[in-house]
């Protein structure tokens, strides 16, 4: 059985999904620079985060959150430092071809944790969690398959999402591979200006 409004909650999801935000960003980086093979591990990490979120915020930490707002304020801080990290490693990323396989050290794991980093930091997914998430669970019934439900909907909106950011990303970079410096600073630029969103955001 759905949880009550399902199709509310998908409609909200979309929305958010189609929205461009840090972990988009992220992706649409990757993938300039790694080409979009690379790229699924970092949507994988972000969708993990986003999983791990969903627990804690459902079962563990949900009313800790709501009652201490400071906690966000330090997440959001976290987050954009290291947005600046992955802007400063993409503007010094040294690359010949745009989707070349040999032009990084990166390992796959460095891909999930760029994703895992940048979502797992986000004040907005933990508030999304926090305050809409919860409320299309009915708490009097199985909590566990509705959130089961609920998740697996967001993970695969999210990361159906990030490839179909990823995927474009891949087409642009084909048309401007012949300038691949332009690209990484055009990646870095998108990434410090998500970054100062993020800080001027109350």
């Amino acid at each position: 059985m759905l949880p009550e409004n399902y199709f509310l909650y998908v409609q909200i999801l979309l929305f958010l999904f189609i929205t461009p935000g840090s972990p988009r960003v992220v992706i649409v980086s990757h993938t300039i620079n790694y080409g979009l093979k690379k790229s699924v591990w970092t949507a994988v990490g972000d969708v993990s985060a986003n999983a791990v979120q969903a627990t804690l915020v459902t079962f563990v930490i949900g009313s800790l959150l709501i009652d201490n707002p400071e906690i966000f304020k330090y997440l959001k801080w976290a987050g954009i430092f290291y947005i600046l990290y992955l802007a400063y490693e993409t503007f010094n990323l040294k690359v010949k071809n745009i989707g070349s396989e040999n032009k990084t050290s990166k390992s796959i794991f460095s891909f999930f944790r760029d994703g895992f980093l940048v979502a797992g930091l986000s004040p907005k997914a933990l508030l999304v969690f926090a305050t809409i998430f919860v409320q299309f669970i009915n708490f009097n019934e199985n909590v566990f398959s509705q959130f089961l439900i609920l998740t697996l909907t967001w993970v695969i909106l999210d990361f159906t999402s990030l490839m179909a950011y990823g995927f474009a990303a891949g087409k642009i970079a084909n048309w401007l591979k012949g300038n691949p410096r332009f690209l990484n600073t055009i990646s870095a630029c998108a990434l410090v200006i998500i970054a100062i969103i993020v800080a001027l955001k109350t």
